[in-house]
């Protein structure tokens, strides 16, 4: 696939918006993907929060391999992030996460006569699911969520157990990726909408990577024998087995890419991350 650029106008507004509110707050939580714990990290992001403490949830580990949000978690932890990983969808994570936050709260108040609100700001690219982070934190439905990227449209300040204070903050990539692999992996989770792409070439490049690193779940999820030689036979052969399939008996390649898509989105295929720690 050619570079992916995407930077609308909501993007710049939220890079300023995060600048300018981060001197009210303690410390910065980045959320991330689990299943792409580099590229869904956002450069612009660690040039914005330099010297503001911050803590890396890894999101949707419910999706991703255990073993490599493992290696993924000791890696930036040896950077000197605090990192803890948490399924939004079930909940669990999430009352670690708030006790570690407690924990900084009265880290900046021993000693204080009058106790000050922890205040945090949540930052994270599109779709990495913060909105409904957000949500398990609060215990209430503070916040829209979807499946796709550019829900949250503002600013929204919350409250959090425990006299803590968060802003929530839309979802923001970077102009231009340098490595059209981060642009791929983005696109792969959805974290870029789907309308910009052309989605048989995606899939394409998915069932490419997949076929390499985890041929097993392919195989099982699309009742193959064995995989094809090439992820393009791999697609066919797939189509064929979803009847995906136009007048004429040609393959319906539009249809079985956002099959492959969206399975591999929801975990239906497997517990799958793209990207391994070198």
């Amino acid at each position: 696939m050619e570079h992916i650029n995407w930077y609308p106008g909501h993007m710049k507004k939220t890079r300023e918006l995060i600048q300018e509110n981060l001197k009210l707050v303690d410390a910065v939580l980045e959320v991330i993907d689990a299943r792409i714990p580099r590229s869904s990290r956002n450069p612009i992001i660690d040039e914005l929060v330099k010297g503001k403490k911050r803590i890396l949830v890894f999101n949707k580990s419910d999706l991703a391999d255990n073993e490599a949000t493992k290696a993924w978690a000791e890696e930036f932890q040896r950077q000197g992030f605090l990192s803890l990983t948490t399924n939004c969808m079930s909940g669990e994570g999430t009352v670690r996460l708030l006790k570690r936050l407690e924990n900084l709260q009265e880290e900046k108040n021993r000693g204080q006569a009058r106790k000050k609100p922890y205040r945090l700001m949540i930052v994270g690219v599109p779709n990495v699911g913060k909105s409904s982070l957000i949500n398990r934190l609060t215990g209430r439905k503070s916040t829209q969520t979807g499946d796709r990227p550019g829900v949250t449209k503002g600013k929204q300040w919350l409250s959090l157990p425990g006299n803590m204070q968060l802003l929530d903050t839309p979802g923001i990539l970077w102009p231009k990726f340098e490595d059209p692999e981060v642009g791929l992996n983005l696109a792969f989770c959805g974290s870029i909408k789907d309308e910009i792409l052309d989605v048989a070439s995606l899939a394409l490049e998915l069932i490419s990577l997949l076929q390499r690193d985890y041929p097993e779940l392919l195989a099982q999820r699309y009742k193959l024998e064995e995989l094809p030689q090439t992820p393009l036979e791999t697609m066919e052969a797939a189509a064929r087995k979803r009847g995906c399939i136009l007048p004429g008996k040609k393959i319906d390649y539009e249809r079985i890419a956002r099959v492959v898509l969206d399975e591999f989105r929801s975990g239906k295929i497997g517990k799958i991350t793209l990207e391994k720690v070198k």
